[in-house]
């Protein structure tokens, strides 16, 4: 019989103290950008600008982790590069695109959707079975989305489904970048993957700017500058190492619910920082999204048919 070692205490408070850390600075992401969007740049230049100064720290984690680990393969490069694509590229673009016409409250419950995507993939493409708990889970999880969307649209009209369905693309692309990153993560290390995965990202982005816009593009306010740093650092990178020495000490699953707090902590830095609404509309939407949400993630994925 296999009796279970309890967790340091100190393991403990450290991993739910990062979690938590790490949740709220991935939350703050979208507040820079509506700030950084009232100096009026556009969601090329402004992504731009995240992903170059992003660029040499995730650089620099590629090859901390790479380090005494076998050369990368061929089929190795082609999995880095596709999920680059999708998961750190195209999702990244579609949120901060979507972020021009939606609140920032309404933008994280629409990416608080991630885990239910997962298994609606994971049936999709694997054929794995969805219980009768997680198929209401869900419900409850988009019924309170469509609550908050539906009192947005009301006061924002075409514009709040222009950004909703932008944010919900965004959702669903870094969802397949977890159903499929799997056997990466397994072979190279998660903190290799995300190092490189997220350097191709930012040389895409970088190429998509020289693509679309005149160099003169890059003239942007002064403030959008130190808006980006800051959200190149302290809303991209340390959450990523916060999040993953999380998960070393307490595991993904219980890392996963302290992550719960995202949502709230974008509603309270919307409210105070932007001035966005706080109404009973968001309050039970976001109670629906994250009691569904939470109910998938604690009862794990279904077993297979």
């Amino acid at each position: 019989m296999t009796v279970a070692v309890p967790m340091p205490p100190t393991h403990l408070a450290s991993g739910l103290l990062l979690a938590g850390l790490g949740s709220i600075a991935f939350s703050g992401k979208a507040i820079i950008v509506k700030l950084a969007y009232q100096y009026g740049v556009d969601a090329v230049t402004l992504i731009m600008y995240r992903m170059l100064f992003a660029l040499p720290l995730f650089l620099a984690l590629a090859w901390w982790a790479s380090r005494g680990k076998p050369p990368l393969t061929r089929s190795d490069w082609l999995g880095i590069l596709g999920l680059g694509f999708t998961g750190y590229y195209l999702a990244s673009f579609l949120d901060f695109w979507g972020l021009q016409y939606i609140t920032a409250s309404l933008e994280r419950l629409i990416l608080y959707l991630n885990p239910t995507l997962v298994l609606l993939l994971g049936w999709f493409i694997y054929k794995r079975r969805i219980t009768q708990l997680q198929a209401t889970a869900m419900a409850i999880s988009y019924a309170g989305v469509l609550l908050v969307f539906g009192h947005e649209a009301g006061l924002q009209g075409p514009d709040a489904v222009v950004g909703a369905m932008l944010v919900f693309g965004s959702a669903i692309s870094y969802a397949i970048y977890l159903v499929y990153s799997g056997e990466l993560v397994k072979r190279l290390g998660s903190l290799r993957l995300v190092g490189l995965a997220t350097s191709v990202a930012c040389v895409l982005v970088l190429l998509q700017f020289v693509l679309l816009r005149p160099m003169s593009a890059a003239l942007v306010a002064p403030e959008v500058i130190w808006l980006s740093l800051l959200n190149a650092t302290l809303c991209t990178f340390a959450p990523v190492l916060m999040v993953m020495m999380a998960i070393e000490r307490i595991g993904a699953s219980l890392a996963a619910q302290t992550g719960m707090i995202g949502p709230m902590s974008t509603i309270a830095m919307g409210v105070v920082i932007l001035d966005e609404p706080f109404n009973a509309w968001i309050v039970v939407g976001t109670a629906l999204v994250v009691a569904g949400v939470f109910l998938v993630t604690r009862f794990g994925r279904a077993p297979a048919k």
